[in-house]
């Protein structure tokens, strides 16, 4: 009897273990939403578009864009977090996620890191780091020192409080050890129009917004804060070769909400994986200063990990906090 027992206990865990990739394969059996937390027309939404459109044709089903702005994505994230665990969410996200996570502390009731199951890193691109052409320095030693020689008379730009740009100012302030005022505006753009107008020195733009200004003298770029090379800018140092550790990643990343079954988040990397590869989203990423990257789960998890222990060591020491 005892035996008997035993082996019908084998055989239904079996079976378990047998429906979870069956209903991957079927997997998915209706629309999926995707939440993206910022607004329509901006360079998240209009990634996710693009790689919805080859989910589609390649899955059969329809990806539905569902733009849920406000608290610097977390709205978005909050319902990732609380739909079902069945495949049928995904949230579409940015490197914003990693800085939130420190900034709202006191007022989330998840963990970005804990409540979410990661799928994919799928692209990088940098922040530029750009001066107006009266600067004279022609490199990031040549910048440090000249803010050493003025101390707190050198402005920085940042887009938003808290922004990975108005951070990355703020890092170099504390890893090159000076003292430049760093001045946040409403965004990338007013960023760079202060920039542009003298307001600021130099400031760390995304390549999108700072790109036609470099291409019409009206600012300098002298480094990128990627880990690696960007495939844009290949003729410009990264920041941490200069200070080790430097990094700030624009990156974006696919999540599903906890919990969802593994073949189901295998499936998607995958799907993930021959998007990327595809010679039309390659194009534009390569339009768009991004480079493909499709991770594994656990190495969006690893860089995930890392970018919220890095910021947060930033706004803890620059005393930043949110009104």
């Amino acid at each position: 009897m005892e035996a008997e027992t035993r082996t019908r206990t084998l055989l239904a865990a079996a079976a378990m273990a047998l429906a979870v990739p069956a209903s991957a394969q079927q997997w998915p059996e209706k629309p999926v939403r995707m939440l993206v937390p910022f607004a329509p027309g901006g360079g998240t939404d209009i990634q996710a578009r693009l790689l919805a459109g080859a989910f589609q044709k390649s899955l059969g089903q329809s990806f539905i864009i569902d733009n849920r702005t406000g608290a610097s994505g977390l709205i978005a994230t909050q319902l990732a977090v609380e739909a079902p665990a069945d495949g049928n969410t995904l949230l579409f996200t940015s490197g914003s996620l990693s800085v939130v996570t420190t900034l709202y502390a006191k007022r989330l009731k998840f963990s970005p890191l804990a409540d979410l199951a990661p799928v994919s890193w799928l692209s990088s691109t940098p922040l530029v780091l750009s001066l107006h052409p009266s600067v004279p320095a022609k490199s990031v030693k040549d910048l440090v020192a000249l803010a050493k020689a003025k101390p707190a008379f050198m402005n920085a730009g940042g887009n938003s409080v808290g922004s990975t740009a108005h951070l990355s100012a703020e890092m170099l302030n504390q890893m090159a050890g000076i003292k430049s005022t760093v001045l946040t505006y409403r965004g990338g753009g007013p960023a760079v129009i202060a920039l542009i107008s003298g307001e600021t020195d130099y400031i760390f733009a995304t390549a999108p917004s700072i790109m036609p200004h470099l291409r019409s003298g009206k600012a300098k770029a002298i480094a990128v804060t990627t880990a690696k090379p960007s495939s844009a800018f290949p003729h410009l140092p990264t920041m941490n070769t200069i200070y080790p550790g430097f990094e700030s990643d624009n990156w974006y990343a696919v999540f599903f909400p906890k919990n969802t079954p593994r073949a189901i988040v295998e499936r998607m990397n995958a799907e993930i994986r021959k998007a990327l590869a595809a010679d039309e989203i390659r194009k534009f990423m390569a339009q768009e200063a991004l480079d493909p990257v499709a991770s594994s789960p656990e190495e969006l998890t690893a860089m995930f990990k890392r970018d919220i222990d890095k910021y947060a060591k930033v706004i803890r020491f620059a005393n930043i906090r949110l009104d």
